[in-house]
């Protein structure tokens, strides 16, 4: 079976449309980031590191220091597809995190999206 093709694309060349979409609706980059490292367990200079490396995304997500167990209460759909109900777990946590920053650019409470 073939990889997919977000798995073996830098996180850092994804990484700028996240930041994009959420700045277009008058969110920050340092939201984007904290999303991030609520969901992996990221420090700052980590994820900066990872970016600066041009870790590929599988990777990015296979070397997080620690999965937020809260993200399994992340549901709903993203691109089409029901995340929660996706089979294979690294594209699940791809579309976690697609969630997380499609609700940031909607405006949802940032406590919420955090699922605090």
């Amino acid at each position: 079976m073939t990889k997919h093709k977000i798995y073996t694309m830098s996180f850092a060349s994804v990484y700028p449309h996240y930041v994009k979409k959420a700045e277009r609706k008058g969110r920050t980059k340092e939201e984007v980031d904290e999303i991030i490292r609520w969901l992996t367990g990221y420090s700052q200079e980590e994820l900066e590191a990872q970016l600066k490396k041009q870790t590929d995304f599988e990777t990015f997500l296979e070397e997080a220091p620690q999965m937020n167990p809260s993200r399994e209460l992340i549901k709903g759909v993203v691109c089409g597809v029901r995340v929660e109900n996706v089979e294979e777990p690294t594209m699940r946590e791809i579309r976690y995190l697609d969630k997380l920053i499609d609700e940031l650019a909607k405006g949802k409470a940032f406590e919420k999206i955090l699922r605090n």
